[in-house]
């Protein structure tokens, strides 16, 4: 399994797009950032998902896996509340893994 960070919103199409461009199977894995200070994630459902999400995307050959690191609900203002607002995504909480197509 090929891992790919997302470490900013504007670049989430190009890489997803890229992802699709040489695999048929890509995932991506929304999960709370990792604070600074501590470099472990806000969210402690994605400490305990994360091992067993890695361990079943793995088992898919040739998978890619976007990681897309996001902030708190209540940081309204942070460039990674776009994906609450897309369409195709509406992340409603994390983590939350989905499989991309290119279709969204």
């Amino acid at each position: 399994m090929k891992c790919v960070r997302v470490t900013e919103p504007a670049e989430f199409d190009g890489l997803a797009a890229r992802a699709l461009a040489e695999a048929r199977d890509v995932f991506v894995l929304f999960f709370g950032r990792e604070l600074a200070a501590t470099g472990e994630s806000w969210c402690p459902d994605c400490v305990i998902a994360d091992p067993a999400v890695r361990k079943a995307v793995g088992k898919v050959e040739g998978a890619v896996l976007l990681e897309v690191p996001v902030d708190p609900r209540s940081d309204a203002a942070s460039p990674t509340a776009v994906f609450r607002k897309r369409a195709d995504i509406r992340l409603d909480r994390v983590p939350t893994l989905l499989r991309w197509t290119p279709d969204g």
